[in-house]
């Protein structure tokens, strides 16, 4: 890879060089400008997350110099399109009047979608804290949500009219530069091996060059930074699944089902087949069942460090901090990865997080060993309400073709929308909602179990005018409404003739942020999980270390469901050694409360040691903790590459 890197390089400068005062000398000229602006964000997102960097000139000056390859490589992309068009474009058109007019044209167009690109990678990464990836690809897909959200949240006309401004100022700085660059007469000949040479550098950017090359420290930051944005959004696109057995350490599938089934195996679990790769099991309980309903609360990015039981001072939920006294209060529980659709995944199938694409958004991912069916066999309605737009992140396909009715914004009626913004109605309208759905399953003699996912902790952070901080301010504001908005629904609940009857879970999808200074930041990843049922549950805090894959089989278990499993998670009241699975995208990993053991692409694994304050140092190899990271993500990738995790 080094003297593929090195070639290229060579090859950039040579063309670059030798052929500015010709027909191609316009894009140098913009390629200079486009390196330049590059650096630029490069420094400012540098200065930005200046705290969350352990400076270090070794690696400052990798990540610049890595940075350049990746800038120039992306520079030979964007540009061998027009290199081609212009080895085939006669002279004497070329150097046309109107050519020369479409010429300044075409790089004021070029200027402003470079700077476009700026704003847009600043806002993103002041977002998601990494370059473009395979988010930016998904918001793609929901052009509305998105646009809606960004016109909410920033100052569009602005930022537009500053980004024209600025093209125009660069334009006028470089103008003559690039019309003389343009200037030169040349033959086919000439112009066909500039193109060639154009063409050549990307197809072996194409074959030799990945993302991988950005890997030049343990710190995520400057990975990313090392990272050309565009580059970056372009890679989402080829690699937005991964082959377990290809990228990952795998040793024999058969070993390793042994293994997992010795981590699965509990009391009150018999195999129902000797096969290695049958997890299938019959979990048994002594005691008759009972059919309280359920309903879970999947709580935008609520991280933990917002709670007041967590040690918040700023007083942003007082209601969740009552509660958590009232309540089967897990405090040592954490999110599997870093987006909705991965803790809907998590909470709906108890399995660990896959690398690449969350099941929820993957092909054929219909009639998978969910939660659902197990309620519905049971004569309980099973509802997935969400007060957005289903096709989103393919969440109605999802959970209509794993058990669930669908209820989605387009079935509120009118009057009952009272405040809605770019990403659908607000937390109280959903709750209103999920009463009214309760009462109708209750008047029809059905117990309910639903999944609810709520949207107000979500930029742009607007809400009604209900709380002491104003809308559209921030993040705490956010909170504390929807906070609110939970008091209010049980409020609103407890006058219900089913609400003793009722447990209700309120957990988070994901944490606000996920990134750090670290691979995978294990406090980035801590949540909140309260399960309320005052005429049902004995108030308790659990320490016990766990992740939302293990909250299907707990709920089961306060309900004494005799039934058969295929869940990775297990019932944490009575989880023996506690861990917990994290994941984001491309590196998954195993956490065992002092140690976080991570598998990465290129069959590699690094292992990190967790003091008191989280501070993760490398430390040695854990051949055991290494096994058992394997055979939870080696099986969990076999099954679902076989179709095996299947409700059949």
């Amino acid at each position: 890879m080094a003297k593929n890197k090195h070639f290229l390089l060579r090859a950039l400068k040579k063309q670059m060089t030798s052929g500015f005062h010709s027909r191609f000398g316009g894009l140098y000229v913009f390629g200079a400008v486009f390196l330049i602006v590059s650096f630029a964000l490069r420094t400012a997102l540098c200065i930005w997350s200046a705290s969350n960097i352990d400076f270090n000139f070794h690696v400052l000056v990798k990540m610049y110099l890595v940075g350049l390859f990746y800038d120039l490589v992306t520079f030979c992309y964007i540009m061998t399109p027009m290199a081609i068009l212009l080895v085939f474009i006669p002279d004497k058109w070329f150097r046309s009047k109107f050519n020369r007019y479409f010429s300044i044209g075409f790089y004021f167009v070029m200027l402003y979608i470079m700077l476009f690109d700026v704003a847009a990678e600043w806002f993103f990464w002041d977002e998601f804290g990494v370059r473009f990836n395979f988010i930016a690809i998904d918001y793609l897909v929901y052009t509305q949500e998105v646009v809606d959200n960004i016109w909410q949240s920033y100052p569009i006309p602005v930022i537009f009219g500053v980004i024209f401004a600025v093209a125009f100022f660069i334009l006028l700085l470089t103008r003559k530069a690039y019309m003389w660059a343009s200037a030169s007469a040349s033959s086919f000949l000439q112009r066909l091996k500039r193109g060639v040479v154009f063409l050549v550098i990307a197809v072996c950017s194409l074959l030799f060059v990945d993302s991988s090359l950005a890997n030049i420290s343990k710190n995520q930051y400057v990975d990313e930074l090392a990272k050309n944005g565009f580059y970056s959004f372009f890679a989402a696109f080829r690699n937005n699944t991964i082959d377990y057995r290809k990228f990952y350490i795998t040793k024999d599938d058969q070993i390793m089902f042994k293994r997992l089934k010795e981590l699965l195996k509990t009391d009150n679990a018999r195999y129902l087949s000797q096969d290695p790769s049958n997890i299938a099991r019959q979990i048994t309980c002594s005691e008759p069942e009972k059919h309280y309903n359920v309903v879970v609360l999947v709580i935008e990015s609520l991280s933990a460090r917002f709670l007041g039981v967590y040690g918040n001072e700023y007083g942003l939920t007082p209601n969740l901090d009552s509660l958590a006294q009232k309540s089967l209060f897990f405090c040592n529980f954490y999110a599997t990865g870093t987006r909705t659709t991965r803790g809907l995944e998590a909470i709906t199938l108890s399995l660990p997080p896959t690398p690449g694409q969350s099941l929820v958004k993957r092909p054929n991912n219909s009639n998978m060993f969910s939660v659902g069916p197990l309620f519905v066999r049971r004569g309980y309605e099973a509802k997935f309400i969400y007060g957005g737009r289903g096709f989103f992140d393919n969440m109605n396909r999802f959970f209509a073709g794993n058990g669930f009715e669908t209820i989605d914004q387009s079935d509120f009626a009118d009057d009952e929308v009272t405040f809605h913004n770019a990403w659908g109605v607000c937390d109280e309208d959903i709750f209103n909602k999920v009463l009214k759905e309760c009462d109708e399953s209750y008047v029809d003699g059905k117990p309910f179990f639903s999944l609810v996912m709520s949207i107000s902790n979500h930029r742009p952070y607007s809400y009604p005018p209900v709380i002491d901080i104003p809308s559209g301010t921030g993040r705490n504001g956010a909170v504390k409404y929807t906070d609110y908005a939970i008091g209010e629904f049980l409020t609103k609940a407890q006058s219900k003739p089913w609400f003793d009857n009722t447990i209700f879970v309120i957990v988070a999808d994901h944490c606000a942020n996920s990134s750090g200074k670290t691979e995978v930041p294990v406090e980035k990843y801590h949540i909140p999980l309260i399960m309320y049922a005052p005429k049902i549950i004995k108030p308790e805090k659990v320490d016990k270390l766990s992740s939302q894959i293990d909250i299907a089989p707990t709920l089961l278990g306060l309900l004494k469901f005799s039934y058969q499993s295929k869940f990775f998670g297990r019932d944490i009241l009575q989880l023996g050694q506690g861990r917990a699975f994290l994941a984001n995208y491309q590196k998954v990993g195993l956490y065992s409360g002092e140690r976080l053991l991570l598998l990465l692409p290129k069959k590699q694994f690094h292992v990190y040691q967790l003091d008191q304050q989280g501070r993760q140092t490398e430390t040695h190899e854990e051949p055991e903790l290494l096994m058992d990271t394997i055979s939870y993500y080696q099986s969990a990738a076999y099954l679902l590459r076989n179709h095996l995790y299947t409700a059949n």
